[in-house]
């Protein structure tokens, strides 16, 4: 069965669609938890409840076969990066 991060690393779904699929799961009570119908850890689904702008750093650790964790670690350094530069030429 393809997931909704499946269907996304493949170019199938997008990322707003992540409500289909939640409401596909909550219709067909396919008798898996919803985090593993998304095609997400547990701890992929809980941070992205808490803070639903991560979605595309849990596609992009997915892509990458990683630990969600280390995509933001590695966004987080660049973010810093980034103002620090524009401190510097300002």
């Amino acid at each position: 069965m393809s997931n909704f991060i499946d269907k996304c690393l493949v170019g199938e779904a997008i990322l707003d669609d992540i409500d289909d699929y939640i409401e596909e799961w909550h219709n067909t009570n396919p008798g898996i938890p919803l985090h593993q119908f998304l095609g997400m850890s547990r701890s992929e689904y809980s941070l992205w409840v808490a803070e639903p702008c991560a979605l595309p750093f849990i596609l992009k650790a997915h892509r990458q076969n990683r630990d969600v964790s280390e995509v933001l670690n590695e966004e987080q350094h660049s973010n810093q990066l980034i103002k620090s530069k524009k401190f510097i030429t300002s």
